[in-house]
């Protein structure tokens, strides 16, 4: 079944409308956000563009010069088109980023960090991290989301295959982990966790330094300094 989603406020154009060609329309909520096309009609505020959780998965309408499409392309988002597209060009866009979606690449690339789908591990100058498989599964779903934030519940549904949310800490325990394996292997703070409580990977540039060990005075220069041991 050929499915899609609407992003935007109000009803979908004539000229955009993917049920004109058979395809059905999702409700928010409804089936897997990462498997079918999400179209969204002049998405271009800072605001709307943090609201989108799968950039891969949308085409954005209504972008009518060629620099700016490059630049939404670059951020990420799967197509970026004119307003005056015709729909029989829009179906033919959609069907191939839908079989895009579903392509999953063997390995994902996050700065040093590289995953390995079919190890389930990730390596990071070689050396592989030893992961236990929800911790690859946290990791790879954080990696998808290219840098934005994934809820504790999408999380649960895609990764422990859970709809509802658990009594128990589970999530919390396992990025625990995570971040104590990535943080050995010198990524520190890559793993971050945003005030509604969703996680997402950031830039190592961008990831907090660990803090500085306290500075230690060498045992020769107490005396430059009155310590009573030395009177």
């Amino acid at each position: 079944m050929r499915r899609f989603r609407w992003l935007s406020d109000g009803e979908i154009p004539p000229a955009h409308d993917l049920r004109l060609c058979g395809w059905t329309l999702l409700a928010p909520g409804e089936g897997e956000p990462a498997s079918c096309p999400a179209l969204a009609d002049d998405v271009m505020t800072a605001s709307d563009i943090h609201g989108i959780s799968s950039r891969a998965a949308t085409m954005l309408i209504g972008v009518e010069r060629s620099r700016d499409r490059a630049h939404w392309l670059a951020l990420g988002f799967g197509e970026v088109l004119p307003r005056r597209t015709a729909l029989a060009e829009l179906e033919l866009r959609a069907q191939r980023l839908a079989q895009m979606l579903v392509a999953v690449p063997r390995r994902r690339q996050h700065g040093a960090l590289e995953l390995d789908l079919l190890l389930r591990d990730g390596m990071i100058e070689g050396r592989r991290l030893g992961l236990h498989p929800r911790e690859f599964g946290l990791l790879w779903r954080l990696a998808q989301a290219q840098g934005e934030a994934v809820s504790p519940n999408e999380l649960l549904a895609e990764v422990w295959k859970m709809n509802f949310r658990p009594e128990t800490n589970s999530l919390a325990v396992h990025v625990c982990r995570l971040r104590a394996k990535l943080a050995s292997a010198g990524l520190a703070g890559i793993v971050s966790t945003t005030p509604d409580g969703s996680y997402a990977l950031v830039q190592p540039a961008e990831a907090p330094s660990p803090p500085a060990p306290p500075s230690v005075i060498p045992l020769a220069d107490r005396t430059r300094i009155g310590d009573p041991r030395n009177r």
